[in-house]
């Protein structure tokens, strides 16, 4: 009889450290289900705060209008600090689009602050971060904010629309001489013994077109990026790519397919810090009174993918 209590008590005992477990357990499934998961990209903000809470694009394009900016005007020039913490961007608005103000917004305490303005215009950062350049000048990241600012170099005197740098520090950008008859040529400069060298043009096929402008190079400078008026275009200006081969050269240009290039106007290509999506304009030239033009435009986001199916196979 003693046996059979001592049995039935040991029983009892298991299915209690049972039930225990099996709650301990309920209970940590759903703390994980509650708790914001840990960004998966280095230290970036996690991915569902990344973009505003906005759902991510598939290979087709999707207006990017996120609440936070809370505005019917054209959203332009934005910018992503490279640790994606700091959003700039400028605004359009007022009669024919002509009025403009700067704006950022920064990622503290796990979520989105307010959007306050800035004198900051346009920036382009490094790819550490240290180092902003606005126009054709830069700023050093101190323990306070940024330094005072420093012209680049007298390699971008001719610069025209658009300026972008690698990882090591080479710029691209558009520049004009006298003999290329306003029409621009996409070019670069590298750094040299720490000295710019004078900007080389890229290839006449890269450099075909009118209003060349707006490129992004890659991190790594395996392809380059930028808008242009071709006669094999869509319509106005559309976006061009163009992938480096392993012996420094570039391929030719292969316009983005009509899921990005339409009738209208597409602009301004880049990809996120992240390398994750790919951000562009999309819009059309109106007529004023007086027969002048004005542009009125939005920013579209698209997977980066896109990319990689258009990269030649090896």
């Amino acid at each position: 009889m003693k046996n059979y209590h001592f049995v039935f008590a040991l029983i009892v005992f298991t299915l209690f450290l049972n039930a225990c477990s099996t709650k301990k357990q309920v209970s940590e499934k759903n703390d994980s289900l509650t708790q914001k998961p840990e960004s998966e990209d280095n230290n970036f903000p996690a991915l569902a705060d990344r973009y505003f809470g906005e759902k991510p694009p598939g290979l087709i394009p999707k207006e990017f209008a996120p609440k936070i900016l809370s505005s019917d005007e054209w959203i332009e020039g934005i910018t992503f600090s490279p640790d994606m913490k700091e959003f700039y961007f400028s605004r359009r608005y007022g009669k024919y689009n002509k009025k403009r103000s700067f704006f950022v917004i920064r990622f503290e305490n796990n979520s989105w602050g307010e959007l306050s303005e800035t004198d900051i215009r346009w920036p382009l950062f490094s790819a550490e971060g240290d180092t902003m350049y606005v126009g054709k000048e830069y700023r050093k990241r101190t323990n306070d904010g940024w330094s005072e600012s420093k012209p680049i170099g007298r390699f971008l005197e001719e610069q025209a629309h658009g300026l972008t740098v690698s990882a090591n520090g080479t710029f691209y950008f558009p520049f004009f001489k006298k003999e290329d008859k306003g029409h621009g040529n996409l070019g670069y400069s590298r750094l040299i013994n720490g000295r710019y060298e004078n900007p080389v043009k890229l290839s006449a096929e890269i450099n075909t077109g009118e209003y060349i402008a707006h490129p992004y190079i890659a991190p790594d400078e395996s392809y380059l990026l930028w808008d242009v008026e071709r006669e094999d275009g869509y319509g106005f200006a559309d976006i061009y790519i163009s992938f480096r081969h392993e012996d420094g050269s570039w391929s030719e240009p292969i316009s983005m397919d009509s899921t990005i290039n339409t009738e209208l106007q597409e602009s301004s290509p880049s990809v996120t810090p992240d390398g994750k999506y790919l951000f562009f304009t999309r819009g059309e030239w109106k007529t004023k009174e007086d027969g002048s033009r004005y542009f009125v435009g939005k920013k579209y986001w698209v997977d980066a993918q896109i990319i990689e199916n258009l990269r030649p196979k090896q």
